[in-house]
C-alpha cells in the first residue's frame, strides 16, 4: 500500500498513488487478485497550485503470480514475492501539468513515464514502502525516491482505518524541470528566473477509511494533506505549498 506515495501531485502521482493505495489494502492479502473500480478525486491542478480539479480516476489493482499493475507501484514484475517482503521493478506514470493550470507564460509540462523499483515490508501491524523512480520520457526529467509508513487499524470486521505518512526526495534535475523558471519563461510570465536544487520535495499525511460491503465490493475514502519543502516550496510557480486532497472510490474484486 501507500503512499508514495505515495503517493506522489494529486494530480501528482504522489497523492493519487497514496489515495489509490487505500483500495489496494482491502485485498492486500490475496496472492492473486483482480480489483477494478472508479474513484473521484479532488486535487490541486499541480503541486503548489492554488487551483483544484475534480475528476474521475480508475482504480486498478491486478496481481497474477509475480506480475502486478496498480496506481502506486505501476506495472511490473516482483523480484521478491514473500508474505513479509515484496520487491518489484517496472514502469510508472510521471505527471506533468497542463498549460491552462500553470501560471501564464510557464507553459505545459508533458506527462511521462519512469522506471521504478519498489519494496514493501510488513512488520507487525505496520506497512513500510520504499520506491525509486528514474524518469525516462515526457517533459519531466530526473529521479525521485519515496518512503511511506501506514498502520491499518481494523475497527470492525468490515471497517478499516489507515493513517499514513510519506515523504518524497527529488534530485536537482527533477525539481528544476518541475518547479524551475527558465529565462524564456521569466520573460513570458513576469516571474523571476529560478533554478531549484535537490532535496526533500514534500511530506504528506493521510487518513483512509475502507468499508467492505461484502467479499467483493469495498468502498473507500481518503483525505490527505501534502506540504512542499525546500527549493520546491520556494519556487515562484508555487502559490500554496500546503495542499489538501480528497479521494473516494468503489472497487470490485473479480
Amino acid at each position: 500500500m501507500t503512499l508514495a506515495l505515495f503517493t506522489a501531485r494529486r494530480m501528482a502521482c504522489g497523492m493519487v498513488a497514496l489515495a489509490a493505495g487505500t483500495a489496494e489494502t482491502a485485498f492486500a492479502q490475496d496472492r492473486n487478485r483482480t480489483v477494478v473500480g472508479l474513484a473521484g478525486i479532488h486535487t490541486p491542478a499541480y503541486q503548489g497550485s492554488d487551483k483544484y480539479r475534480t475528476l474521475p480516476f480508475p482504480v486498478i489493482d491486478i496481481k497474477r503470480d509475480r506480475f502486478y499493475a496498480n496506481a502506486r507501484r505501476g506495472v511490473g514484475w516482483s523480484l521478491v514475492d514473500g508474505d513479509k517482503i515484496s520487491v518489484g521493478a517496472g514502469m510508472t506514470f510521471v505527471p506533468g501539468y497542463r498549460r491552462r493550470d500553470a501560471p501564464a507564460g510557464i507553459g505545459r509540462l508533458k506527462n511521462g513515464a519512469g522506471a521504478r523499483v519498489s519494496a514493501d515490508l510488513r512488520t507487525g501491524m505496520a506497512m513500510i514502502s520504499l520506491g525509486a523512480t528514474k524518469v525516462v520520457s515526457g517533459g519531466v526529467d530526473g529521479a525521485l525516491i519515496d518512503a511511506g509508513l501506514a498502520l491499518p487499524l481494523r475497527v470492525s470486521p468490515r471497517l478499516t482505518l489507515v493513517p499514513a505518512v510519506s515523504a518524497t526526495w527529488a534530485d536537482r534535475t527533477y525539481n528544476n524541470r518541475y518547479f524551475g523558471v527558465t529565462p524564456a519563461q521569466s520573460l513570458a510570465s513576469g516571474l523571476p528566473v529560478y533554478r531549484a536544487g535537490g532535496g526533500i520535495k514534500d511530506v504528506s499525511a493521510s487518513l483512509g477509511a475502507m468499508y467492505r460491503l461484502n467479499d467483493r465490493v469495498t468502498l473507500g475514502a481518503t483525505a490527505s494533506l501534502s506540504s512542499l519543502q525546500g527549493d520546491a516550496k520556494d519556487s515562484p510557480i508555487v502559490a500554496d505549498p500546503t495542499q489538501p486532497a480528497v479521494f473516494v472510490s468503489a472497487a470490485y474484486r473479480f
